[in-house]
């Protein structure tokens, strides 16, 4: 295949920039770290079966960090050509003069360094053909114009592929690099029923393009999600149980990252602080952290720091094991690096509960949230409060959608009062669990 023969060059040359600046850096500064990326890609979208747009991109860029005496600067660029880097590398430097002192910087601990990165099948590119694109593209958007005489609009198909690079070097002599894809493909469109117009979507993501679940299947998912939003009702103020679907779900993992985050750690600024080694979820559940899984779309050897990753227990049995640390934060706390540098890994959240249908009945009668809105939450209190839609539900069977409401509780309590979480795990993110059943929320409505 053409394009591995022309990544393979380019990695080559995005090692000899990395090397350039390092060893530009070495003879003005105590320390550095240079890291550089290189993406190339097509997008295309179609409407009603005609092609809306057709892009291809390529982009690159070099960040260098320099530390002299503890004072920290950095500076970037996206010509790599030789004079531009020793403009960067010098730039970083000039930067770094200016810079207070902090006994806390530089570089990570050189024994914490991924000198030997793992091949974790992450690259599996295709040549960026635009004919295959617009078929996928089209074929998906027409599933679900076909499904049903309702979806009278769209808002088209589009399918995505991308490849990249990535190189990271240190002056603790690191210098490492690995390649990875990304394709995937969508449709979105509009349902009309008495008046009333709603819209959604369906989507499926991976590594390598056979991963992908059919055009079909993601145009007839779309036209199902799109119809059931039809004739939306409001609800009454009330409290009730609810069940987070689990395309949904992730975010409430997501704002536990945030909060057990160095930086929100060392500020203070978590409603987590002061509890590690303390139960903050449910004594059945467990999170589990997976950086080396084969083709996993949040599967990384190292973080953006050159600090190697490993597999580790984020939550053992509900007791917190570990706050998410980069280097900086690490030293502010007197521990060490956790390589968390630039997010999380493939977080596995084990449900011991039901497919759907069975968390349905779990939940009797109450609340499914499918879609959330607004920013409406503290890291620092945990307060909740946003903005949803979804479905009311009675004796285990969904009644009709609802929408126009708000839910509110606090991420603490909702957190460690977690009922039960079902088999139906959602792959497509960096969290990967099932629907979240929570005893009781507060629903504000008409």
């Amino acid at each position: 295949m053409k394009v591995v023969t022309q990544v393979a060059e380019q990695r080559k040359a995005l090692e000899q920039a990395v090397s350039q600046a390092l060893e530009l850096a070495r003879a003005g500064s105590d320390g550095a770290e240079v890291a550089v990326t290189k993406t190339t890609g097509i997008s295309i979208s179609t409407r009603f079966g005609e092609v809306e747009n057709i892009e291809f991109n390529s982009d690159g860029a070099l960040g260098i960090t320099v530390y002299c005496q503890n004072r920290k600067g950095s500076a970037s660029s996206t010509d790599l050509s030789p004079d531009a880097i020793s403009r960067t590398v010098q730039a970083a430097l000039d930067i770094a003069r200016y810079t207070s002192s902090d006994p806390n910087a530089g570089p990570a601990d050189k024994e914490l360094l991924a000198f030997d990165a793992p091949d974790l099948d992450l690259f599996h590119p295709t040549e960026l053909d635009a004919d295959r694109g617009i078929e996928l593209a089209a074929r998906a958007e027409q599933a679900s114009l076909a499904a049903d005489k309702r979806i009278t609009n769209t808002e088209g198909g589009s399918f995505n592929s991308h490849y990249g690079i990535k190189v990271f070097g240190n002056s603790h002599g690191m210098l490492q690099g690995y390649c990875s894809s990304r394709h995937s493909l969508s449709s979105s469109v509009i349902a009309e029923q008495e008046g009333d117009m709603e819209r959604d979507y369906a989507y499926t993501i991976g590594r390598a393009i056979e991963d992908m679940a059919s055009p079909e299947w993601v145009g007839q998912e779309c036209a199902r999600r799109t119809l059931a939003r039809l004739a939306p009702r409001k609800l009454a103020t009330m409290k009730a149980p609810v069940l987070f679907a689990s395309e949904v779900a992730t975010g409430l993992f997501g704002h536990l990252v945030g909060a057990i985050s160095g930086s929100s750690v060392y500020r203070k600024s978590t409603f987590l602080l002061d509890s590690l080694g303390q139960q903050i979820l449910p004594a059945w559940l467990t999170i589990e952290e997976h950086p080396h899984l084969l083709k996993g779309l949040a599967s990384t050897p190292f973080d953006s720091e050159g600090v190697r990753t490993q597999r580790r227990d984020i939550v053992k049995e509900g007791v917190l094991q570990t706050w998410l640390l980069t280097s900086y934060a690490a030293r502010k706390l007197g521990l060490r690096s956790t390589g968390h540098a630039g997010g999380i890994h493939n977080w596995r959240i084990a449900g011991q509960g039901d497919d759907f249908a069975g968390m349905l009945k779990q939940l009797g009668t109450g609340l499914v949230v499918t879609e959330l809105m607004g920013q409406g939450v503290s890291g620092i209190t945990g307060d909740y409060s946003r903005g949803a839609a979804g479905f009311w539900v009675e004796n285990g069977e969904i009644q009709y959608p609802v929408s126009e409401i708000t839910i509110a509780g606090n991420l603490k309590d909702m957190l460690r009062n977690i009922v039960s979480i079902g088999s139906d795990i959602e792959t497509r993110s960096n969290i990967q669990c099932g629907s979240v059943l929570l005893p009781e929320m507060k629903i504000a409505g008409q």
